[in-house]
């Protein structure tokens, strides 16, 4: 066996190299979580990751990998939001309108802003923001400060986002 674990990183089932994504994709580690189970001959850890990924021009995904070692539910959790990306809508640096997302009990308030405002959140709300591309928001959280709940809840909000144009077309109407 000639190949090490190194060479063989970075390709999926089929040999294709996904190396690209590495480039593009930028990665925010938003929560490690340690478990412990209780065992006989003392306590077995395992650890459970929250990662949020994104290409900075609107493309942004979560994930979630748990796993025995730190590293590897890392790199789970960075897989899968990489199978999870969405499109988010930007207007500039900003968003385009005002937006409320929930998930359980947390309430997050996506506001948008003025130019040079930059981005006005909390970490787990932050990570989001700035791997979707969003340089200049207000934001704010009500109920749950669990950063799991709080990445869910901004995907939720950031999910209504609908362009000027959509809106337009919609209400028949001209917003300009």
């Amino acid at each position: 066996m000639a190949s090490t674990t190194s060479e063989r990183r970075g390709k999926n089932d089929r040999g294709d190299s996904q190396e690209r994504y590495e480039g593009e994709l930028s990665e925010h580690i938003v929560k490690i979580k340690r478990c412990a189970a209780v065992v006989k001959g003392g306590r077995r850890f395992s650890f459970a990751a929250m990662v949020v990924v994104g290409d900075g021009k609107g493309k942004v995904g979560w994930g979630y990998g748990k796993a025995n070692e730190v590293p590897p539910c890392v790199e789970k959790a960075r897989k899968e939001g990489m199978r999870s990306l969405v499109t988010v809508t930007l207007d500039g640096s900003t968003i385009s309108h005002v937006v409320e997302g929930r998930y359980g009990a947390a309430h997050v308030i996506l506001l948008p802003a003025s130019a040079g405002a930059g981005v006005i959140a909390g970490s787990a709300v932050r990570a989001v923001c700035e791997a979707a591309g969003i340089h200049d928001i207000l934001t704010k959280s009500f109920g749950s400060n669990n950063p799991v709940s709080l990445v869910k809840a901004t995907f939720a909000a950031l999910q209504q986002l609908r362009p000027k144009a959509d809106v337009e077309r919609l209400r028949q109407v001209n917003l300009s």
